[in-house]
């Protein structure tokens, strides 16, 4: 098992994660088919050494353990799963800060992909 980054990182892509991350499993899609990789942080869970430390960093609240995924999001499990298959179309993500998750904002993406606010 693995920490999986769902679509709620979609076009919010904060990079907090990935200041640490001690083994560099996160990455961002630098090839041409946004339609199967759309805006977003991967985990390459083949890479995630399920050490946890993400998931607290990500003010989006994008991160999950994958056993703990919501079910509307299990898609988001295979699309991490593909990072592996398609390595040479990705690149470790760098640490760029982004801020602007208000706690109205992450509420609102939430709702955005039919997820209730926690």
């Amino acid at each position: 098992m693995s920490f999986i980054i769902s679509r709620l990182c979609r076009d919010c892509v904060d990079t907090g994660c990935v200041s640490v991350c001690p083994v560099d499993c996160i990455y961002a899609y630098t090839g041409a088919d946004t339609a199967t990789f759309p805006n977003q942080l991967y985990i390459n869970p083949d890479e995630c050494i399920d050490c946890g430390a993400c998931e607290p960093e990500c003010p989006w609240r994008a991160i999950f353990e994958e056993i703990a995924m919501p079910p509307k999001f299990d898609d988001d499990i295979a699309l991490n799963y593909r990072v592996g298959e398609k390595l040479e179309d990705f690149e470790v993500a760098e640490h760029a800060p982004k801020g602007g998750a208000t706690l109205e904002r992450v509420r609102e993406n939430e709702r955005k992909w039919g997820l209730e606010p926690l």
